[in-house]
């Protein structure tokens, strides 16, 4: 069977045409792309803000009935009982227009309550290639494969950074050589001229980061029960306690979530990671369900806690909300080989990554007796907010598709630190020792200490304020580096506190309201934000949220729009 890839690691234009501003209590103004769209709630917006709503809404369903704009889904809101979420992917002779989309949020009379998004005007170029598909495919490296789904190689109407467009086929591809480069990746997304063969962008497309009852100590010492099944006298880590995937792989299980041990053999593991090449026998097993690995043991367990709060707090089921099968890999390759192989494949140490398609590995950490930027590094399967970061990934997958580049990436990454933040709130004790809930992002497997902070971003020399934002073009353009920005909003929306650069406070809404801030960032992230969002986007989508969900000027939207201000951004 062939593994889909596509990953996402835990570490590392055209005029802007402005709608009219929108009065702060009534709406937030958004600037997107070439269009800035506003959104505003009709029953609290005063008479212009209606208007230009309404004047956005006709211009989606005009786009519509031509086809310049093609629904992709229409999400009913479990959360807004009546509302639906319409997703809209521009086109443009019927080719997709690449980060183009918006979402419509229409009420039970069909009427819309907001539009977020991002529309291109003038396209005027030909959509017909002089190459063929057979032509771009002979010139990449191997197409990442895919057994769920998905997007392989695709014609595409592609904006260019000096406001002309181009006609390009994209494809994320296999990196074989990028496992030990951040900035490289191992999964690229590459577009290359459809009518020339020359390549026009890439970025890294690497987002990173019958039932039985075993146990097993994880990571941290601590006893856990894990969900397997037994067969042929075997235990197999494939969990059936949970709603499992009805959709069938091959000869795969039909589970909630499976993992994969690569039994420290390098070889092995780039294989499958390079190829997708993965069998059942690859399924981690064990003969008297006491298993022994620690790193196992949590990656399986903390995917399943991952599972529980999406579905207990928003009643989400699973990444796609469909129950696809979560696919675990551990073990790509032995701590003890770090002198051998570190060099060549830093990222199958130090590194965890969502796959795409419900698929994530994570590093195997370093020796004991080795210590890199003062810290030292333990299986990323140890820490749950690792776990539930990559996960979340997974969640963006397969509702907003942020792009994985700039402010959009820098959000993606976000969304995955709050949300990681968020499962370790709901299920460990508060506190400041080893797994317990705090602020920081994992502190229980780079000890001492975590990799950021959202409480105090600049201790870790990260941007707590947009004026200080990176601005260069590593990073794919910070996507790492200015999440922390967001994060911070974040902290500060629920615990209140004082930014260090603007010196704003703000007045959280407490950690014992928490689901206030919670609900409202996802709900933000997977109904309203379109895949090319700003952080000026952001802000108004969540404070949209906020009304959506508990009215105008309640404490959530007060907690949110103070902490953007503070971090900001407007």
């Amino acid at each position: 069977m062939r593994l889909p890839l596509a990953l996402a690691t835990l570490l590392t234009a055209t005029a802007v045409v402005s709608t009219q501003s929108l009065p702060e209590d009534h709406a937030e103004r958004l600037a997107l792309g070439t269009r800035a769209l506003a959104s505003a709630r009709a029953a609290n917006a005063d008479a212009a803000a209606l208007q230009t709503l309404r004047a956005w809404d006709q211009r989606v369903t005009d786009m519509a009935r031509t086809g310049e704009v093609r629904r992709i889904a229409a999400v009913a809101d479990d959360m807004v009982p009546g509302r639906v979420a319409e997703r809209y992917e521009q086109r443009h002779q019927g080719v997709r227009v690449f980060g183009a989309d918006v979402i419509r949020q229409v009420n039970t009379f069909g009427q819309a309550e907001s539009v977020f998004g991002t529309l291109y005007d003038d396209i005027g170029i030909s959509t017909v290639p002089r190459l063929t598909p057979g032509d771009v495919t002979a010139t990449l490296d191997p197409i990442v494969p895919s057994v769920k789904g998905g997007r392989g190689l695709e014609l595409v109407v592609l904006p260019m950074a000096d406001g002309s467009y181009r006609l390009a086929y994209t494809a994320r591809v296999m990196n074989a050589s990028g496992w030990n480069s951040r900035e490289t990746g191992p999964i690229r997304r590459v577009f290359v001229d459809a009518n020339t063969g020359a390549t026009l962008r890439s970025y890294n497309d690497t987002w990173t980061q019958s039932s039985t009852v075993g146990s097993g100590a994880g990571v941290l010492g601590d006893q856990k029960k894990l969900s397997t099944a037994l067969q042929s006298g075997k235990f197999l880590a494939v969990d059936l306690l949970r709603p499992p995937d009805t959709r069938s792989y091959g000869s795969f299980p039909k589970a909630a979530m499976i993992t994969f041990d690569l039994k420290n053999n390098i070889t092995y593991a780039i294989n499958v990671l390079n190829t997708g090449n993965v069998t059942t026998s690859d399924i981690a097993t064990d003969d008297d369900n006491a298993w022994g690995d620690p790193g196992l043991v949590d990656a399986h367990v903390n995917a399943g806690y991952t599972y529980d709060y999406y579905y207990k707090r928003f009643g989400r089921k699973g990444l796609d909300n469909n129950n696809i099968e979560i696919w675990s890999f551990v073990n790509p390759v032995r701590a003890s080989d770090y002198l051998t192989y570190y060099n060549t494949y830093s990222d199958l140490f130090l590194n965890a990554a969502y796959l795409g398609d419900g698929n994530i590995y994570y590093g195997v950490g370093l020796p004991s007796t080795v210590t890199l930027g003062g810290l030292k590094w333990y299986p990323f399967s140890g820490a749950l907010d690792v776990v539930a970061h990559e996960l979340s990934h997974g969640v963006t997958d397969y509702t907003s598709n942020l792009v994985y580049s700039g402010e959009s990436g820098a959000l993606n990454e976000a969304f995955s630190d709050m949300m990681g933040t968020a499962v370790e709130n709901f299920f460990q004790t508060v506190g400041t020792g080893l797994g317990q809930a705090d602020w920081l992002i994992g502190e229980d497997i780079a000890r001492p200490g975590g990799i950021r902070s959202m409480a105090a971003p600049n201790t870790f020399g990260d941007p707590d304020h947009y004026s200080v934002r990176y601005t260069g073009s590593g990073d794919n353009g910070g996507v790492h580096t200015n999440s922390s920005i967001v994060n911070h909003m974040y902290y500060l929306a629920i615990m209140g506190g004082t930014n260090r650069v603007s010196k704003q406070t703000v007045t959280g809404v407490g950690f014992d309201n928490r689901a206030l801030i919670e609900t409202t960032i996802y709900r933000a992230f997977t109904v309203l934000m379109p895949s090319n969002a700003t952080f000026s986007t952001a802000r108004a989508a969540t404070i949209q949220a906020a009304r959506d969900l508990y009215g105008s000027n309640s404490a959530a939207e007060r907690a949110l729009a103070a902490a953007w201000s503070a971090v900001g951004v407007s």
